[in-house]
């Protein structure tokens, strides 16, 4: 495992997320792709999303999403979990995910 797995990850806090970072994110149907399986199945780990992309850029879209606010990550062994911030992103702009995720 290389060293940045065992480095603290960096979330925005709520007052910190900005709606073009969060649009920006959402704007890749990857990122969408995942977010549509964090809210059907809750909490998963990085290697079981199943999207035909390369591991580093599954990489790149997770971090995408973390740092605009959408997602927060954590470590649990040897696995990198991920969980949708919903409630705090519908406290922030209320109805903004669903919006985007329903234009598809």
């Amino acid at each position: 495992m290389g060293l940045g797995r065992w480095m603290p990850l960096s979330h925005p806090d709520i007052d910190e997320i900005r709606v073009d970072d969060v649009l920006r994110a959402l704007a890749d149907p990857h990122r969408r792709a995942i977010i549509r399986l964090l809210l059907a199945e809750g909490d998963r780990p990085c290697g079981t999303f199943g999207l035909p992309v390369a591991a580093s850029t599954l990489s790149h879209h997770f971090r995408a999403l973390r740092q605009a606010g959408i997602i927060r990550q954590w470590d649990e062994g040897r696995q990198r979990m991920n969980t949708l911030r919903l409630d705090e992103l519908e406290t922030r702009f209320p109805g903004l995910v669903a919006k985007v995720l329903d234009a598809d």
